[in-house]
């Protein structure tokens, strides 16, 4: 929990530092969250599986990150709190024993 937490005060001093905290209402943090995946998405594009630069992948994952974390802090949502919500969503939709090995989403298990 202390790296979430320092890892988010650091993004926050970087905003803070430049004054854009005005820029970031909810709308505009998902926005940004789903633009920074689909430039994330675009390092595989027409690729195989694997064929991408670890260097951009980096880039690319840690701008999604802090803007998730952005988001997460503007509704004082615990982020290990929330992962781990959904972690036990997830358990009690994909039992082991029904998706082990197996893709098939959980309406269809």
């Amino acid at each position: 929990m202390k790296d979430i937490t320092a890892i988010t005060k650091e993004i926050i001093k970087f905003r803070d530092e430049r004054d854009w905290e005005q820029f970031h209402n909810s709308k505009d943090l998902a926005l940004a969250l789903s633009i920074e995946s689909s430039e994330l998405l675009e390092l595989f594009l027409w690729k195989n599986n694997e064929d991408f630069k670890l260097d951009k992948l980096k880039e690319e994952l840690a701008d999604v990150l802090m803007y998730a974390f952005l988001l997460a802090d503007k509704h004082d949502l615990d982020i290990r709190d929330i992962i781990l919500d959904k972690i036990k969503k997830n358990n009690e939709k994909y039992p082991v024993d029904k998706s082990k090995g197996n893709s098939t989403k959980y309406n269809e298990l």
